[in-house]
């Protein structure tokens, strides 16, 4: 078994055309371009799928190999999996020579072979280098191509960054060098993943709610400050690609995530001193700004977007604001989220109903309306902890307050939000926790 690090980018024409010209700035060894012919198997129930696994067969030359990949971990373009590598004689699959200890307990091996079908391949030419850089070895394939699904296909212009030899931090750092040209962004999806997409009839994707975070109860303070910028990052990607088929409302979708990043530093302020996460939030900042008037096939493709998404990947996995802590955030970060949560949903009303208090000009709801926004995000990000309808029933009316300032329709609100002060809050208040030993 290995276990794969990587970076994966999604390459413009343009930057694909400069790669090779971009890595002359480091001694390397070049591969000549060779084509992979790749089949992942699944069952018709893609069991597969549901145990978190990937199975291919590539071949190379006449040579062959089977790969299973199983649960690991993605952050932003950091993808991470443990890994199972095993030379064939053809292209045939058999699943029994791959050690018995990858599959979950009591599954059925013989029973799965016989149910394992092809459902998708990838066609592509892979040109590989191998970089020095800094005190490691870093692999650089482009591939070009295609993912196929039958009549269905998606073309295939991606760029993987796999450290062979030396630390993580070596990767990240020679990643920031290559992108700062542009034309190259942080990929989340893997193949499979675009494969499986395929194969299911290549369904148009929606836009999905802005999350209402969900998380265990007994997380401390820095699990949850992780968790939420994860997920949101997630998300972020997620809604990226829809907005660069077309979709506005990903864009608007996109942009408030932006919001909500910036709002969880804001959250977390007590904990983090600015110098942890200043340069982070400046950009997040010139991002929602630069998408007002910045197409998004440009701006997604820009050297500002992708160190952006890059920096947040580095600010999750290396964690190098910690070095600025003193003992006193340290200590704050290891106290219990739930209870964090709670005391901020308070804080955070009573900023929603002074932020609301008195409109004496209509002009005062439009000025008001990014911080309402910003309150109501941080609602979200909040509210783990409890059921999503007593969340979103408290949410709703507010979420319509907004919107009726967005349209212009004023007569009503200060009746309205006048009664929503007096809503009952669906958390537990700060002192409450504290009896009960939360």
């Amino acid at each position: 078994m290995t276990i794969e690090t990587e970076l994966k980018f999604i390459a413009s024409s343009q930057a694909a055309s400069q790669l090779a010209e971009r890595l002359n700035r480091w001694p390397q060894q070049h591969s000549a371009p060779q084509a992979l012919a790749n089949i992942y198997f699944e069952t018709p129930d893609n069991q597969l799928r549901r145990w978190d696994m990937g199975l291919r067969i590539r071949g190379i030359n006449q040579q062959y190999e089977m790969t299973l990949k199983t649960s690991g971990q993605t952050i932003g373009g950091l993808h991470q999996r443990p890994e199972f590598n095993v030379s064939l004689q053809n292209d045939e699959l058999d699943i029994r020579l791959l050690p018995e200890n990858v599959w979950p307990e009591g599954a059925e091996i013989q029973e799965l072979q016989q149910r394992l079908q092809p459902l998708f391949r990838t066609d592509f030419v892979r040109e590989k280098w191998l970089v020095s850089y800094q005190d490691s070895e870093i692999e650089v394939a482009f591939d070009q191509g295609a993912v196929i699904a039958g009549e269905l296909q998606t073309p295939l212009f991606e760029v993987e960054l796999e450290l062979k030899q030396g630390s993580r931090q070596a990767l990240m750092a020679f990643a920031f060098d290559l992108i700062a040209d542009g034309g190259l962004r942080p990929g989340s999806l893997s193949k499979a993943a675009r494969g499986y997409h395929l194969a299911q009839g290549n369904p148009p994707k929606s836009i999905r709610p802005f999350p209402r975070l969900q998380t265990e109860r007994k997380l401390n303070c820095e699990q949850g400050l992780l968790t939420m910028l994860s997920v949101l990052l997630s998300e972020w990607q997620y809604h990226e690609e829809l907005w660069l088929e077309g979709n506005g409302d990903a864009g608007a979708r996109v942009a408030e995530i932006l919001l909500a990043l910036r709002e969880v530093f804001t959250l977390f302020g007590s904990m983090l001193p600015r110098k942890a996460s200043g340069s982070l939030r400046e950009s997040l900042l010139t991002l929602e700004q630069e998408m007002t008037h910045i197409p998004a096939k440009e701006l997604c493709f820009s050297a500002r977007w992708s160190e952006t998404q890059l920096a947040l990947t580095h600010w999750l996995t290396e964690q190098p604001w910690k070095s600025v802590l003193e003992e006193k955030h340290r200590k704050k970060l290891q106290g219990s989220f739930k209870r964090f949560c709670d005391v901020m949903l308070g804080r955070v009303f009573a900023e929603l109903k002074a932020t609301t208090a008195e409109f004496n000009q209509p002009t005062e709801y439009q000025d008001k309306a990014l911080r309402i926004h910003k309150q109501l995000l941080a609602v979200c990000l909040l509210c783990g902890a409890y059921p999503l309808a007593a969340v979103d029933s408290w949410l709703e009316p507010w979420w319509l307050v907004l919107q009726q300032i967005h349209q212009g329709h004023y007569q009503d609100l200060p009746w309205t939000i006048r009664s929503l002060h007096r809503q009952a809050p669906f958390w537990i208040n700060g002192s409450e926790v504290r009896h009960t030993g939360e």
